[in-house]
């Protein structure tokens, strides 16, 4: 038993190699990156995200080294500098790659704001390898990887129950607005906000409105939406 806790935790133990700045422990924590940041990529990539597997790979990898680099120059050449000097920049720069996943659709969607937050989670957690705080860094790869895989289903089931319906709708003219609205009434929606999108129209030169309703529990929101694009005064819709 003896021998087991010196290899454990002994002045030469696995867990000092790991913690201590060497050959091996650098190697183990850039290896420990590259997998947890595959794994956060794997699933943007399959799912057909801007930032898919090798970028994710990219970021956690270059955030160990940044962090590694810090504990370096704190170790060996200045020991007054400070360690999370490099480790703050690499958290300021993953705004400007972020924002270059996020990106409005003509459709009136803003795409790419999960992608943009897990690549920061990336770097975050390529700072934390590179730190050797390694507990945290395994919880925080499994929360992450499950909060983009699993979350999701999630979502649309509680989603689906929600009776508020955000569209976005393209009219023939601006009479058609009235029409629309009664037979909305008509059917029980209650229509919660209306306002003229800020953006020229898509499929034609006619109006285009953003729209909060609330439909009534018999009313299905695919079933309502696909109602809606029989319309004959509806050119486009879909929800947001």
């Amino acid at each position: 038993m003896q021998i087991i806790s010196d290899i454990l935790y002994g002045n030469f133990s696995i867990a000092y190699f790991l913690h201590d700045l060497n050959t091996f422990s650098v190697f183990f924590r850039l290896l420990l990156s590259f997998a947890a940041g595959g794994l956060i990529g794997l699933e943007r990539g399959i799912n057909s995200h801007p930032a898919g597997f090798r970028t994710h790979i990219l970021i956690c990898v270059a955030a160990t080294l940044s962090t590694l680099t810090g504990q370096y120059i704190c170790t060996y050449i200045a020991p007054s500098a400070d360690p999370a000097r490099l480790g703050a920049q690499i958290i300021t720069g993953m705004g400007f790659i972020g924002a270059g996943t996020i990106f409005a659709t003509g459709k009136h969607r803003i795409k790419g704001l999960t992608t943009a937050a897990g690549l920061w989670a990336s770097a975050c957690l390529g700072l934390t390898i590179g730190i050797g705080f390694y507990s945290a860094a395994f919880f925080a790869a499994v929360l992450i990887f499950l909060s983009l895989a699993l979350l999701p289903k999630v979502e649309d089931i509680i989603y689906s129950k929600s009776h508020v319906l955000n569209i976005y709708v393209e009219l023939a003219d601006l009479p058609a607005l009235k029409t629309l609205c009664n037979d909305m009434q008509n059917r029980g929606i209650e229509i919660i906000e209306k306002h003229i999108s800020s953006t020229p129209a898509i499929t034609s030169s006619g109006p285009a409105f953003h729209m909060s309703l609330k439909l009534p529990r018999t009313l299905n929101a695919k079933e309502f939406i696909s109602g809606l694009e029989l319309h004959s005064q509806v050119l486009f819709v879909e929800e947001i």
